[in-house]
């Protein structure tokens, strides 16, 4: 009777040491099973992190070392990350080359072609952009009446004038650079995505 009443106050014991154990408090998770599991160890691409003992407490490292310890040392200007090779340009999913074409150069700018077909689907693309992006100064049907335009006065009207026989080009021309009171997009915008709303302004806007 003795040992049983001893093996179940030994039990209650390291049950409650345990449940003990897990509690967090701190910096400190509590005891924890497979913690890399649970915990992501952060990648920093643009910083080293050269304090060999950080994450310590979270560490399975063969060589003692800290898990958050991820840095490589042997590369320049205290990344991470590796630098491209010199020379190279980024390109992007259909292989396209950076657009570098000088913000003044208009006339260049009105030779290009997009590369993508306006089909329906580049052109239903198009039109949600439009209302992302244009819609609130050049309004929902291009007449400059959008909420903002009204408000800032001398925005583009896009189904009149000069405007409607403005070459593709150059409307991705002023989408990327901007003109005017409209301000550059090409940070916001990738280059598929304007040639997207280009054929939606040409194709439907225009056509009004």
């Amino acid at each position: 009777m003795k040992i049983t009443q001893s093996i179940y106050f030994v039990s209650l014991l390291g049950a409650g040491l345990g449940m003990f154990s897990c509690q967090a408090s701190g910096d400190s998770p509590g005891t924890e099973y497979a913690q890399n599991m649970y915990h992501s160890v952060p990648y920093e691409p643009l910083s080293q992190i050269t304090d060999e003992s950080k994450g310590t407490w979270l560490s399975s490292r063969e060589d003692g070392k800290g898990e958050f310890f991820n840095s490589n040392p042997n590369n320049p200007h205290g990344m991470t990350m590796r630098e491209p090779a010199a020379n190279t340009v980024p390109r992007n999913d259909h292989g396209h080359l950076p657009y570098r074409l000088d913000s003044a150069d208009y006339e260049t700018a009105a030779t290009l072609e997009s590369p993508l077909e306006p089909n329906d689907q580049v052109i239903a693309e198009g039109q949600q952009l439009y209302l992302q992006y244009c819609s609130t100064c050049h309004g929902p049907s291009g007449q400059g009446d959008g909420k903002a335009g009204a408000v800032l006065g001398g925005v583009a009207n896009l189904t009149g004038g000069a405007y409607v026989n403005l070459p593709e080009g150059h409307i991705f021309h002023v989408i990327t650079h901007g003109k005017g009171r409209m301000q550059p997009h090409a940070s916001q915008i990738s280059i598929d995505r304007r040639w997207k709303i280009v054929h939606y302004v040409k194709q439907e806007i225009q056509k009004q």
